[in-house]
C-alpha cells in the first residue's frame, strides 16, 4: 500500500507535508539526478527538518515512487484505472494520459526509470502492470507465446515488456509520440493491436 492509498484517512496536516515534500524532490529531481539529492536537500527544499522527513518517508526513493503516483493522479493518468476487457483492441485513454504525462515530464522520468533511477518507482510501476496483465490474461487467456507459464508469471513477463518499451522509448530523441508508446504498451500487455 502507498501513501497515496492512505490519503482518505490522513489528517490534512499530513498530507500537506507529504505535498511539500513530493514537489521539494520532483523539483531537485529536475535540476540533478536523484543519487545527488539527500534527504537533508529535500527538507530543506521543502522547508522541514529531516526528522519531518523520516516520519513521511523511509527514503527518496519511496518518496520518488508517491510523488511520480501523485502527479499521474493528478493529470487523471492513474494506470490502476485501466481494466482489460472492455474496449481491449483499443488503447485506453488513461494508458495515453499517462504516457502524455510522462512525455511532457520526460527529464524526470528519464531519471527515475533509468540505469540509475529509482528501484522503488520502478518495481511499484512494474507491480502495478503486472496486475493489470494478470486481469487482462484471466479475461482473455495466455497467449501461445506464454503457454505453459503460470499466470503469474505471465503477467509478469508481459509487465516486463512495457517496462523495457516504456524505457527504450524514454531513450529516443527524438521522443516519439506519447499515443505512439501507450499504442505499443497496450499491444504488450493485453495481446491486442491497437487501434490508434
Amino acid at each position: 500500500m502507498t501513501h497515496q492509498d492512505d490519503d482518505a484517512r490522513v489528517d490534512p496536516r499530513v498530507l500537506r507535508t507529504r505535498r511539500l515534500l513530493q514537489d521539494a524532490l520532483i523539483s531537485l529531481a529536475r535540476e540533478r539526478s536523484l543519487d545527488e539529492i539527500s534527504v537533508a536537500d529535500v527538507a530543506e527544499r521543502a522547508t522541514v527538518n529531516r526528522s519531518t522527513f523520516y516520519q513521511h518517508y523511509p527514503d527518496t526513493d519511496t518518496l520518488l515512487a508517491d510523488a511520480l503516483d501523485a502527479q499521474a493522479a493528478l493529470v487523471g493518468a492513474d494506470l490502476t484505472e485501466i481494466h482489460p476487457g472492455t474496449g481491449a483492441d483499443q488503447t485506453p485513454d488513461v494508458l495515453v494520459r499517462y504516457a502524455t504525462h510522462v512525455a511532457e515530464n520526460v527529464g524526470l522520468y528519464r531519471t527515475a526509470l533509468g540505469e540509475h533511477g529509482s528501484p522503488v518507482a520502478v518495481a511499484r510501476l512494474r507491480r502495478r502492470i503486472a496486475a493489470l496483465a494478470r486481469e487482462g490474461l484471466e479475461l482473455h487467456g495466455i497467449p501461445p507465446a506464454l503457454a505453459g507459464m503460470p499466470l503469474p508469471v505471465a503477467a509478469a513477463a508481459l509487465a516486463g515488456s512495457v517496462i523495457g518499451v516504456l524505457v527504450a522509448w524514454l531513450e529516443r530523441d527524438p521522443l516519439p509520440p506519447a499515443t505512439d508508446v501507450a499504442s505499443w504498451a497496450w499491444s504488450a500487455v493485453s495481446g491486442w493491436p491497437s487501434e490508434r
